[in-house]
C-alpha cells in the first residue's frame, strides 16, 4: 500500500484536518485546480492487512475516500479473543499546491452491524499531524439488538477546523477503530461490526475544506 498516489486537491484537504468538520458555507470551499500528490507512508493495523486498504479522490476534488476489504470486529461464540477490537492507522504525506492549506470538513463512516441483545459496537477515529500534541477524537456507539447498516459522521464548525501548517511538510495520521463487546449476550451468540458498503468494501469518505495561505513578506 505504500507509495505515491496522485490525488486531487480534495484528498489533501481531508488529510490536513486533524478534526473532521462541517463543510463551510462561506469562503474557501473551492479546492485549488492543481493536483496533489499523497504518499502513503504506512498502513498498519489488524483492520487493514496488506493490500486490503485503498485511497482515492473524487473527480471534483471535494472528497477523499479510504476503502477497506477486511475490517471486521466480533465477539462471542467461538470468536478469537483478540477479534473484539480491530484498528487501522494511515500515515499520509500530502504534497499541497503552493499557496494553499487544507482541513477535514467532515468524515462519513459506514458499515454493517449485527449486535445481539446486550452487546455493543463502537466506532472510533482520531486525527493528528506528525509532531503535534493536538489529537482530535470522535466516537460513536451502537447497542443491540441491532442488525442493519450503520452510519456515523464526524463534524466540526468552520471556526474550529485544524489547518495544516503553511509551508511545512508534515505527515497526517488517521487512526480508526472498531470494537465489539458481547456484554450480557449469551456466550454462544456472536456479535460483529464491520465498516463496509453494499459492495462488501469498507468505505470512509472525508470531505475537505481549503483556504489560501497568507502571503509571506
Amino acid at each position: 500500500m505504500a507509495g505515491g498516489l496522485l490525488l486531487s486537491a480534495a484528498a489533501a484537504a481531508l488529510l490536513t484536518a486533524a478534526l473532521p468538520a462541517h463543510s463551510p458555507s462561506s469562503g474557501f470551499d473551492n479546492p485549488p485546480p492543481d493536483k496533489i500528490v499523497i504518499d502513503v507512508a504506512t498502513v498498519n493495523g489488524s483492520g487493514c492487512p496488506e493490500d486490503t486498504a485503498a485511497v482515492a479522490v473524487s473527480a471534483d476534488n471535494t472528497a477523499f475516500t479510504v476503502t477497506y476489504s477486511e475490517y471486521l470486529a466480533q465477539a462471542g461464540g467461538g470468536s478469537d479473543p483478540t477479534a473484539y477490537r480491530k484498528n487501522c492507522q494511515l500515515s499520509l504525506l500530502v504534497h499541497v499546491p503552493q499557496g494553499f492549506t487544507y482541513a477535514v470538513a467532515s468524515a462519513d463512516y459506514r458499515g454493517f452491524a449485527s449486535l445481539q441483545p446486550g452487546a455493543t459496537g463502537t466506532q472510533k477515529a482520531s486525527y493528528y499531524f506528525q509532531g503535534s500534541s493536538d489529537t482530535a477524537y470522535r466516537s460513536h456507539q451502537f447497542t443491540g439488538p441491532y442488525d442493519d447498516n450503520w452510519q456515523a459522521t464526524d463534524t466540526t464548525d468552520w471556526a474550529q477546523l485544524v489547518w495544516a501548517p503553511c509551508g511545512v511538510q508534515r505527515n497526517f495520521n488517521i487512526n480508526t477503530e472498531l470494537r465489539v463487546s458481547a456484554g450480557t449476550t449469551s456466550p454462544n451468540d456472536v456479535s460483529f461490526m464491520t465498516m463496509d458498503s453494499t459492495d462488501g468494501d469498507i468505505s470512509t469518505v472525508y470531505h475537505l475544506a481549503w483556504k489560501e495561505c497568507p502571503e509571506t513578506p
